[in-house]
């Protein structure tokens, strides 16, 4: 006899909507993502770009990223998905590329960090895209615990 018990699709997780985002593990790293990634661009943007082409992708990353997670955090909030099987593949999608280009973005940011510690202003300079540089690479590992943590899940 086939034993009666709760079907698969009922064992996996529920996605959360409005406030209980902010206590879900993998949900809440999107708030941090957004806060990091914002002081990525405004880091940035506060220096005098002398590599315009490295620091343009790492503007064009941080600034997209933020944007997209804004928007699916608020997906979440308003609840958007539905409790979807589709939402957490595009959440795993989007936070494993994200965490690709975030790194190569990362990794320019500190190319640009090294060549920016001659020349004029250079303390200056070289203080602001370092900062950049960290939260460039800690955005990096946030977007990579949420791509890991929602595969996982």
């Amino acid at each position: 006899m086939a034993s009666v018990g709760p079907s698969a699709a009922s064992t996996q997780p529920a996605l959360p909507s409005g406030p209980a985002v902010f206590k879900t593990i993998p949900y809440a790293f999107i708030l941090p993502e957004i806060l990091c990634g914002t002081w990525v661009w405004i880091l940035v943007a506060a220096t005098s770009v002398s590599l315009p082409l490295l620091q343009g992708w790492v503007m064009y990353v941080s600034l997209t990223s933020c944007l997209i997670s804004l928007l699916l955090l608020l997906s979440y909030l308003l609840g958007f998905h539905r409790n979807s099987e589709n939402w957490k593949v595009l959440d795993s999608l989007y936070h494993g590329t994200t965490a690709i280009l975030y790194m190569s973005a990362a990794v320019l940011q500190a190319n640009a960090t090294i060549n920016s510690e001659t020349g004029p202003n250079a303390p200056f300079t070289y203080q602001l895209n370092s900062a950049a540089s960290f939260f460039a690479f800690l955005t990096t590992f946030l977007y990579i615990l949420h791509a890991f943590s929602i595969y996982y899940q």
